[in-house]
């Protein structure tokens, strides 16, 4: 599995799933209580594409419940706002 940390091609997901988006845009670190990086994906619950460690920070785009009824959210690097793709919402403390 390859962490991420770059733009992907899942800026089109973004419409699939269309919710309001974060309050304005906050950064926000990761914090998964596994202690296991959090999966990276395409879309909510879909294919993993990597990873990010916990304690990365990344910028909140956009919030969504996703078809298995929980909160998904839509990610940026927090510095030039290249897209990373989805990750859990729960699994991301902001301030």
């Amino acid at each position: 599995m390859r962490r991420v940390f770059g733009a992907f091609g899942v800026g089109a997901s973004l419409a699939l799933f269309g919710a309001g988006p974060a309050a304005a845009q906050q950064v926000c670190r990761v914090s998964d209580p596994t202690g296991t990086p959090l999966n990276v994906r395409t879309a909510p619950n879909s294919v993993v594409i990597g990873t990010l460690p916990n304690g990365a920070r990344v910028r909140l785009v956009q919030v969504v419940s996703g078809p298995d009824r929980k909160r998904w959210a839509f990610v940026a690097h927090p510095d030039d706002g290249a897209a990373i793709g989805w990750i859990f919402r729960d699994y991301v403390i902001c301030p």
